[in-house]
């Protein structure tokens, strides 16, 4: 399930906003990918504008990660600022789904935590 926010902010200031607002709910900003430069400079461009900004919250990160080490594979979590055809979107997939691929029950309230967090995140930063 995709989460998405449109935005009538500037794409750069969009960029940015994501990071503050991780790091003001206690999620790092473990990296920060501009995929439309990554693609350009590589010979593969897009049309669009596209950056990828990775976050993580350490508690919620080792929680899951007690549970079952596989669930590493879903993070960090990714919000992904799209400039196309004049609109700024973020889009994440909801961590619910993620997890719920995994089959551990037991941490679907954590989920749901960091889910609400992340939408959280995502539309602060589209204020």
């Amino acid at each position: 399930m995709l989460i998405s926010v449109e935005t009538s902010k500037d794409f750069d200031k969009v960029v940015q906003d994501v990071q503050e607002a991780s790091k003001a709910r206690k999620y790092g900003v473990m990296s920060v990918y501009e995929v439309h430069n990554i693609l350009q400079n590589k010979g593969f461009p897009i049309d669009y504008k596209c950056t990828i900004v990775e976050i993580c919250n350490p508690k919620a990160a080792s929680q899951a990660l007690s549970k079952k080490a596989e669930i590493s594979t879903a993070m960090p979590c990714r919000i992904s600022v799209i400039e196309q055809e004049g609109k700024v979107t973020l889009s994440t997939v909801a961590p619910t789904y993620l997890l719920s691929q995994y089959n551990v029950p037991e941490l679907e309230e954590l989920a749901k935590s960091v889910e609400e967090d992340i939408k959280s995140i995502m539309e602060e930063a589209a204020k």
